[in-house]
């Protein structure tokens, strides 16, 4: 057995006796459990200086991507799955000819993890540092296993293989956290949310925290946050190194939103409501902004621009865009520019169905945001130009809970979308994580979000699989149109049906990149 052979002698991992084709693609097949094989890196990255933009306008002018990365999810909860998720390598160039297709998947090594959102050893806040390459490890944790890979996408960015992994054990051991979110390259270090405490006592969301790690060596330096500082709860946070601030989110009770949504979690206090505004020098919480009851208050993006002083964050449940800006005397508040109403239904958990907003993110020339309604399924496209009054100039639906044919019926007497079918596929689910091209015209939705709240609110999704889809851009006066030559099914992968999430474009993108 060449694959035994090999982990038994890594010298003998080739590229060659560690792959096979699986509908005419290569796949990265799962190693066995006690083999160690998958964070040996045949390939290190070498000789390969700088990346990343000098600035968000700069970007905005690069070349369009050609190829993105995304998770599939073939984890269902803490059931785990038969195979392990794995990163998917989608073409995104039309003139390809396997445009629109997954040309490389790499398993991860173990079962039950639950990719979700990735991050990078070093981004566009590192551009033009000597000796610093940006963009070539693309972070990549399992939100249910705790392990945090590193993922090598410089070598070959058409076929990524894992460097390095940090396991669950290790940061439980030397930091007392588990179930990692957000990661962000600062520029001395890589910062990561964590969740949750341990698997041994029960994720408890009070042992939430951050952890640094060295982005040289990839090894743990500790406990990022300092003192008595504390959240509630854990989930994202952006950082604006001029004006020495982080503000950070919060999701809720590990053990509340890991089996999936109960309201009644978030009358009993188990759900977020508050940012946390804090000192990025000294680690240290200052302020604590509160969004309102039932909030759930989840991704957090600053503007682009290196001076500017505001930025959003997209309330769940109250199905808000919450503005947090500096005032006179260096404090924060929090203003709601946004609010997306209910609608009332029949044949649904609830008598009001939420619009969710689950994602939003944020043009680079910050002229646009985009949010992302996941219950209503539909994604909006706002003008910002004044930050304080966002305009609505264009709208897409992406399935959702109240299509036609649903069993959903607005009680409103207002109207429902049509079905959304793409190259004959009915997309399941609806519009959910979102990443926008560098030059703003092509937004790329997925439609998952959380493998136990896929299986309660779209249980079709879980068992059929996600989708991936494109929409064209009006970056002039505003406008969305679902493209119909670009599809990935995801229902229709080797593995099984899986489930997609967070997207990442390999020299950067608009949600991932800070500029200093």
């Amino acid at each position: 057995n060449t694959l035994l052979s090999a982990c038994l002698c890594p010298k003998m991992a080739t590229a060659e006796n560690r792959s096979q084709v699986v509908a005419g693609h290569i796949v990265e097949p799962k190693p066995l459990p006690s083999c160690d094989c998958a964070n040996v890196n045949p390939n290190p990255v070498s000789g390969i200086v700088g990346g990343g933009f000098s600035s968000p306008l700069e970007a905005m002018k690069s070349a369009p991507e050609d190829i993105l990365y995304i998770p599939a999810v073939l984890n269902r909860s803490f059931d785990g799955s038969e195979h392990p998720d794995y990163l998917a390598t989608v073409d995104v160039n039309p003139k390809s000819p396997t445009f629109s297709q997954v040309v490389h998947r790499l398993q991860m090594p173990v079962v039950g993890d639950e990719l979700h959102h990735m991050g990078w050893n070093a981004c566009s806040s590192c551009h033009g540092k000597p000796g610093v390459v940006t963009h070539n490890y693309l972070i990549a944790p399992g939100v249910l296993s705790g392990n945090v890979y590193f993922i090598d996408v410089k070598t070959n960015p058409r076929a990524p293989h894992i460097h390095k992994t940090i396991t669950a054990d290790e940061l439980a051991d030397k930091c007392g956290v588990a179930l990692p979110h957000t990661a962000h390259c600062a520029p001395t270090e890589i910062i990561m949310s964590f969740m949750g405490g341990p698997k041994s006592e029960g994720f408890p969301g009070g042992g939430n925290g951050y952890v640094s790690i060295d982005p040289k060596t990839l090894e743990i330096n500790g406990r990022w946050e300092r003192g008595e500082s504390k959240q509630s709860f854990g989930y994202d946070f952006w950082y604006k190194p001029r004006h020495n601030v982080m503000i950070s989110s919060e999701w809720g009770e590990p053990t509340c939103f890991a089996s999936g949504f109960n309201p009644e979690h978030v009358a009993a206090g188990q759900y977020g409501r508050k940012l946390y505004v804090w000192d990025f020098e000294k680690h240290i919480i200052t302020q604590e902004l509160d969004c309102g009851e039932g909030a759930i208050p989840l991704e957090v993006r600053f503007c682009h621009e290196p001076t500017s002083k505001e930025g959003f964050v997209g309330c769940a449940l109250s199905s808000e865009m919450v503005r947090f800006y500096q005032v006179d005397g260096g404090k924060w508040a929090v203003e709601t520019v946004t609010k997306i109403p209910s609608i009332p239904v029949e044949g649904w958990a609830l008598p009001e169905m939420p619009a969710l907003i689950t994602d939003f993110c944020l043009s680079l020339d910050d002229r646009f945001f985009y949010v992302a309604c996941w219950l209503h399924g539909d994604v909006r496209q706002y003008d910002i130009s004044d930050t304080r009054n966002p305009r609505l100039v264009g709208q897409a639906f992406i399935g959702g809970s109240m299509q036609k044919g649903s069993g959903v019926k607005r009680s409103d007497g207002g109207e429902q979308p049509d079905p959304l079918i793409v190259k004959g596929v009915h997309i399941q689910g609806g519009a959910q994580m979102l990443q926008l091209s560098l030059d703003g015209k092509r937004l790329y939705i997925s439609t998952s979000l959380f493998s136990a709240w896929d299986s309660q609110f779209y249980p079709e999704m879980a068992k059929k699989g996600g989708q991936l889809l494109l929409v064209d851009v009006d970056s002039e006066k505003g406008g969305l149109t679902v493209n119909k030559d670009f599809l990935v099914d995801f229902g229709a992968e080797p593995f099984g049906a899986a489930l997609c999430h967070e997207m990442r474009f390999p020299g950067g993108d608009s949600t991932s990149d800070i500029w200093m």
